[in-house]
């Protein structure tokens, strides 16, 4: 059996949190370490927290929780932070807010994980993301899709398969650490230099079928969401090279003109 390491970065995140403890806290697969990295939270984070320890040892389901709770360097830092704290096979970040979609969906995962003949566990799990609201209802899937076939080249066309639904294993993981000179957009470069390490060792990407992480849609203000989109062009830079960048950010531009003239 094979276990699941899930970081959970919070910070002051009660009114968001719930849905996501309440996720990881029903699932049927028994062999989760669950990582909560709380940034000194002042609101009512921590006790919802200690709550959900309580609940899970009374639930008996065999997941180990560990929480830590101290200043941070930012959500890219704390996410080290949980790397760091790992044991387990494969590694997947759920931060506040998000959820797994069912009761399941780890014991799906583990099944493709375990499917191989050769029993050589897969680099990379990944599968499909639907948008949901603060109360878990969906609203749409994600623009974006996984392709049937990954290699870190497939970003080149944006981040095809969403963070929360990226299982890296993690004695991959901990030595591709976030680099936190980014602040909004390590994770696309961490799942890119995962993937290239995963060729490197010549291992096997894996998709998951259906959907494996409900993310919450997030009201970035038009500031930050500009500040991302530089920043994501300069990741993409220096992995793909400025003029193929330069190339598909056009495509991309003509791609959105085309949507918008059609709909």
């Amino acid at each position: 059996m094979i276990t699941f390491s899930v970081v959970t970065v919070t910070y002051q995140a009660a009114d968001v949190l719930a849905p996501t403890l309440d996720s990881v806290l029903s699932q049927d697969y028994m062999d989760v370490e669950h990582i909560i990295v709380d940034g000194a939270s002042q609101d009512g984070t921590m006790p919802m927290v200690m709550d959900y320890v309580s609940r899970s040892e009374e639930a008996d389901n065999g997941h180990q929780i560990i929480v830590s709770s101290e200043p941070d360097k930012g959500i890219y830092d704390a996410m080290n932070k949980g790397l760091s704290k790992a044991t387990g096979d494969y590694v997947c970040f759920l931060n506040a807010g998000d959820r797994l979609p069912d009761d399941e969906t780890l014991s799906r995962i583990a099944a493709v994980a375990e499917s191989l003949a050769d029993g050589q566990l897969p680099a990379v799990l990944y599968g499909d993301t639907d948008i949901v609201d603060s109360e878990g209802r969906f609203l749409y899937h994600r623009r974006l899709s996984p392709p049937d076939r990954l290699t870190w080249k497939s970003f080149r066309l944006g981040m095809l398969v969403c963070h929360q639904a990226f299982y890296a294993r993690v004695d991959i993981a901990k030595g591709v650490r976030f680099d936190t000179r980014y602040r909004f957009s390590a994770d696309v470069d961490w799942c890119i230099r995962v993937m290239k390490e995963a060729e490197r060792r010549h291992l096997r990407m894996l998709r998951v079928s259906g959907v494996v992480a409900h993310y919450l849609e997030e009201g970035q203000t038009t500031q930050n969401h500009q500040r991302s989109l530089r920043e994501r062009f300069k990741v993409m830079a220096s992995h793909y090279g400025l003029c193929t960048t330069i190339a598909m950010h056009g495509w991309f531009v003509l791609r959105a003109v085309g949507r918008k003239i059609k709909n």
